[in-house]
């Protein structure tokens, strides 16, 4: 893992593979880490120079100070194109689950000229709402992550992981209570504001969708929305997959990625 400061903000970052290689980018869902694309990176690495990195007050980024009040996927897709910049790469494919979605969609309507290829999963051009999302934040300012993470945790997956996974609830409610309760709440309030449907029309490159079939958060609903606001195919959805494939089924997710960015 290295590190790097960007906007005063300390953010910690893996830059992986042979540098001859096209660059890969990976954001990750909120709550979670990095790490979820651990295992996808034999597959990738084979054919591309992988980035991933902890969204603010995740894993080891810095957390927003308390001075800061509001947040925009703005601020997170210029972090990932701060990012290529570090590694050297004007142009890269995107991948991006959940709220990594977020920052995908925002790169697309804003950025498109730097993307090579688009895998958004488990997504939408608005997730849940804003009323949910608020009060969310507002539970976890009031009582931490760790006492949430409980109840958020639970939604991340489907009934077949886990039963495969006898410690997966366990693991991540772990890793969740760890995080930064502010930048956290933060990132709830950017979701309830963010909606995409009337900003983002058809997208060049057309983004891969990609959802689970026990996804709950972003069901396929969403997703099919999402595709016809970018002109995209339709979504895949995933079979005994909740809100995480890169975690429930990533040997399936890497092939997909993977035919998708050739």
């Amino acid at each position: 893992m290295s590190m790097i400061t960007l906007n005063d903000r300390l953010v910690a970052y893996r830059l992986l593979g042979d540098s001859h290689k096209p660059l890969m980018i990976m954001a990750h869902p909120l709550g979670m880490t990095q790490n979820i694309w651990d295992d996808l990176l034999p597959d990738l690495l084979a054919e591309f120079r992988v980035l991933t990195w902890d969204l603010p007050g995740h894993g080891a980024s810095g957390a927003w100070p308390e001075t800061v009040t509001t947040v925009s996927p703005q601020h997170l897709a210029e972090e990932a194109l701060a990012l290529a910049r570090h590694a050297g790469a004007e142009r890269f494919h995107f991948v991006g689950t959940s709220i990594g979605g977020v920052i995908g969609q925002q790169l697309l309507a804003a950025s498109s000229e730097h993307l090579l290829s688009v895998t958004l999963t488990n997504t939408g051009a608005q997730i849940g709402t804003a009323d949910a999302w608020n009060t969310r934040a507002a539970k976890v300012r009031e009582l931490g992550l760790s006492a949430m993470a409980r109840e958020i945790v639970p939604r991340w997956f489907g009934p077949v992981a886990c039963r495969q996974q006898p410690a997966l609830l366990k693991g991540w409610q772990h890793i969740l209570g760890q995080g930064d309760a502010h930048s956290y709440a933060l990132l709830c309030e950017m979701l309830g504001q963010t909606d995409f449907r009337a900003t983002l029309g058809p997208c060049e490159p057309l983004p891969q969708l990609i959802g689970g079939r026990d996804d709950m958060a972003t069901p396929a609903a969403t997703l099919n929305e999402l595709a016809q606001i970018c002109g995209a195919p339709a979504p895949i959805i995933m079979q005994d997959v909740g809100h995480v494939p890169a975690v429930e089924a990533p040997s399936q997710l890497s092939a997909l990625i993977l035919a998708h960015a050739h």
